[in-house]
């Protein structure tokens, strides 16, 4: 039996002047839109980015000034170093940790959050914003202050016969600052996946006798799979290269391999942005 086979042929011919005219307009005006939002990543990020770049290739003079005349690879050379290693090794874990931790808790609140009414879900998304109406660094002082030695968690802790409560300045004190600090990016693109998922497939799933585990497995996760990437990169990636929390959070020599306080402070003390 012969198969039928489109006909080649510019997609274009299907539509009438009219509509190409509209077409145009359209891709005119969608042009103009993105226009300043490319111009300012353009000047803010590829332009920063570029310096970056060139500045790793310079040297640095005997009076400290920054040469672009000598150029090498001696920057590209030193990631080699066992510091970098293992400053570059223990944040990778560091961020990793808070990740996963960020999606276990994340998950069944943004499930939960789905599921409720629309009255109760507009609550529950302000208490899951209200962090945001506050500045990072004074939330991080708040949280340092309720479990510190002299804290609200230490009194309590004494009043129960635990004795003092000592959790600050350790790597188990990070992680929960970690934590804290990127839940919410987390919890909103998990919740967006959620609520717009198509809950009659999960319906099909149990009246075919899947079992609410193998539902939620087979059906849930694959289809919530791009918030789940979603908020893994929104998490990973800003605890990758998270200063403020370990700064404050932890010991800095024990803790200094899990952050860049190490590399900052000898970058602080010395000057030093391209090797001699």
């Amino acid at each position: 039996m012969p198969t039928l086979r489109r006909q080649p042929g510019p997609a274009k011919a299907l539509l009438t002047p009219q509509e190409q005219t509209a077409q145009r307009r359209a891709r005119r005006i969608g042009t103009l839109i993105a226009s300043p939002g490319a111009l300012y990543l353009g000047i803010f990020f590829m332009v920063p980015l570029g310096l970056i770049t060139v500045y790793s290739f310079a040297t640095r003079t005997s009076t400290g000034r920054t040469s672009l005349s000598g150029w090498n690879l001696n920057s590209y050379e030193r990631l080699a170093d066992d510091v970098i290693l293992g400053i570059v090794g223990r944040s990778a874990w560091l961020a990793f940790i808070t990740t996963v931790l960020c999606l276990v808790v994340a998950y069944p609140f943004a499930y939960y959050l789905a599921t409720r009414s629309p009255r109760v879900r507009a609550r529950l998304l302000v208490l899951v914003m209200i962090p945001f109406w506050t500045n990072g660094l004074v939330r991080i002082f708040a949280i340092r202050f309720l479990l510190g030695s002299n804290g609200p968690a230490s009194a309590l802790s004494e009043a129960m016969g635990f004795g003092t409560f000592r959790i600050l300045f350790t790597p188990t004190a990070v992680v929960l600052g970690m934590v804290y600090g990127f839940l919410t990016f987390m919890v909103l693109p998990l919740y967006v996946a959620l609520e717009r998922m198509d809950w009659r497939l999960v319906e099909a799933a149990r009246d075919l006798y899947a079992s609410g585990a193998k539902a939620f497995w087979k059906v849930t996760v694959p289809l919530t799979r791009s918030g789940i990437v979603a908020g893994c990169v929104l998490v990973f990636v800003p605890s990758f290269g998270s200063y403020v929390v370990p700064r404050f959070w932890a010991a800095p020599r024990r803790c200094s391999s899990a952050h860049t306080w190490h590399a900052s402070s000898r970058l602080l003390a010395t000057g030093r942005w391209a090797p001699r």
